[in-house]
């Protein structure tokens, strides 16, 4: 199979901070590309002015995952189906809360296309729902993670 990789790069700068737990929680994650993208733990997890704001946390990068995973199949499995999409946007929302064994999780994602599509031949709604239920069975990231993952359309 494949083998993927990131690094997380993390440097702190105040040792005093740190022992205090306000160390700045800002960090980044570097692609095998060349991307390197701001992350940060949620502001909404941490003491106030130790996230990066403006960075991806884990939750959100999660979420974008299932999310971009599950398009990138369905627009395989359209074009293969003789389909034209001209867009897809997906404004997935993910819900993180308490397991039933107490512990924290992202508990439900749900995704939330609106696709456009064009040519001669345009899906019908049970078609469309084919094409998700095929994207959803066979994402790679969504058959990784124990999150129950719905589609609004």
């Amino acid at each position: 199979m494949s083998n993927y990789t990131a690094t997380i790069r993390w440097t702190g700068k105040d040792p005093e901070a740190f022992r205090k737990g306000r160390y700045y929680r800002g960090h980044e994650w570097v692609f095998d590309g060349g991307t390197v993208v701001p992350a940060s733990a949620s502001p909404d997890n941490v003491p106030p002015a130790t996230a990066n704001e403006a960075g991806v946390d884990p939750e959100e990068a999660l979420i974008a995952a299932i999310s971009s995973c599950h398009m990138l199949f369905f627009l395989d499995y359209a074009r293969r189906a003789g389909f034209v999409v001209d867009s897809y946007v997906d404004e997935a929302r993910g819900l993180m809360a308490k397991r039933a064994d107490g512990k924290i999780a992202v508990t439900t994602v749900t995704l939330r296309p609106q696709i456009a599509f064009s040519g001669d031949k345009l899906p019908t709604a049970d078609e469309i729902g084919q094409l998700h239920h095929q994207s959803h069975e066979d994402c790679f990231i969504a058959n990784s993670v124990n999150t129950e993952v719905t589609i609004e359309q």
